[in-house]
């Protein structure tokens, strides 16, 4: 959906926001532009790590670092005893060379913050911030989990592994996307799956190559590759239930060394996406299962790597109820809380969500009138900084909600 379709546009009311987090904004934008500026892949953020961490230690927040491998998380303990919440934000990067011209510009070379997650590391910060300072307005305990490599290694996994969910034992989670589909100050919280499943594969094709002009002393791959991709997209039309949303998706395919050459080999990856997690495993076997009929229909053979990458993110009832609770409040018109809000992006949230109660929502970042308007993992994201506030408040009273 393109900005000008989205039928309402909440007013930002910043007397929603409380005075104590509106005075931290040039914190956050300060914060928010040293991670634009020094962006780091998954599992390298070294010096991400480091400003977390020597930020913490200003405050004052105790903290752990060096979970899974470059992770932190930092726990605020009121005075009063009370239930666990954790907040979690992602720290990674992506490989994609910034285009943008704007002072914080990304200064390592390939490497960008086109995602929001220099903002959702803001923001989580600056949540950390207000409720250590303000220990005494709720009960219980909140971590705030700061996840290295969320695109595409699963840093959330190896978190949990090692045991950032136990001394206090978790009872629910949190997190926000910030999210430049939808305008400034909109909220989408929904309950179920929110976003899918992503699998990956790879697959070779092995022909035989000879002269264009002999194609029948040959195994052509391209024909073969050609015939796999198209019925490749039988699977969702014809295979799964329609009403079982899936994507089979050919992302890559190469092949051929020259235009009156028969290529005698291909490779083509893709990946599957869905919501719904008994269809975990059914991909798999019915891509093996049409790749090896039409190679033996064709005389060619292959090799066919296929991976799981991301359960579904699906959110607790509950915990999607309370987000959405706080979040009516903070942008004061209902308009502004939006439950249709599914997409077949991935996440790794969704390993925690498998081990605890909790929700995960989008928070709109972008803004017509300033140029906010690039999608995600263009090299010309950017977003409304505000946003960094309205997810602050929302954190904040999430957080106060659910620990009294």
């Amino acid at each position: 959906m393109t900005l000008s379709k989205i039928p309402s546009i909440p007013s930002i009311n910043f007397s929603k926001i409380r005075l104590d987090i509106r005075s931290c904004r040039s914190k956050l934008v300060q914060w928010r532009r040293q991670f634009h500026i020094q962006p780091e892949l998954g599992f390298q953020e070294q010096a991400t790590g480091a400003f977390i961490a020597k930020t913490l230690t200003k405050i004052g927040i105790p903290h752990q670092t060096g979970i899974a491998k470059t992770g932190i998380v930092a726990t605020i303990t009121s005075p009063y005893p009370g239930p666990v919440l954790a907040i979690r934000s992602d720290i990674d990067a992506l490989p994609i060379q910034e285009e943008s011209e704007v002072p914080y510009r990304s200064q390592n070379s390939g490497i960008m913050h086109a995602c929001g997650h220099d903002g959702h590391m803001a923001s989580a910060l600056g949540t950390a911030y207000y409720l250590w300072h303000h220990r005494h307005n709720f009960k219980g305990t909140v971590k705030i989990i700061f996840q290295p490599a969320e695109e595409n290694s699963g840093g959330a996994k190896l978190m949990i592994d090692q045991g950032i969910l136990k001394n206090p034992d978790v009872d629910a989670i949190i997190g926000l996307h910030l999210w430049n589909n939808f305008p400034l100050g909109t909220v989408r919280v929904s309950s179920g799956p929110l976003m899918a499943a992503v699998e990956c594969f790879r697959l070779d094709i092995f022909g035989k190559g000879g002269h264009d002009g002999m194609p029948d002393q040959t195994v052509d791959s391209v024909v073969v590759s050609a015939q796999i991709v198209n019925a490749l997209q039988t699977i969702v039309s014809r295979s799964v239930n329609p009403l079982n949303s899936a994507v089979v998706t050919v992302g890559e395919l190469h092949a051929g060394t020259g235009l009156n050459v028969i290529a005698d080999k291909a490779r083509m990856s893709g990946t599957v996406r869905y919501f719904n997690p008994n269809l975990k495993g059914y991909f798999g076997k019915r891509i093996e299962e049409i790749v090896a009929g039409i190679c033996q229909t064709f005389g060619a053979t292959y090799e066919l790597d296929y991976w799981w990458l991301y359960p579904p993110v699906i959110n607790d009832e509950k915990m999607a109820d309370l987000v959405r609770s706080v979040a009516i409040d903070v942008t004061e018109t209902y308009e502004g809380i939006i439950s249709s809000c599914q997409t077949m992006g991935g996440e790794d949230m969704s390993f925690f969500l498998q081990e605890i109660p909790g929700c995960y929502f989008f928070l709109g970042s972008a803004n017509q009138d300033k140029g906010f308007t690039y999608p995600h993992h263009h090299p010309r994201f950017d977003f409304d900084e505000t946003a960094l506030l309205i997810g602050v408040e929302i954190f904040v009273r999430a957080a106060e909600k659910f620990c009294q």
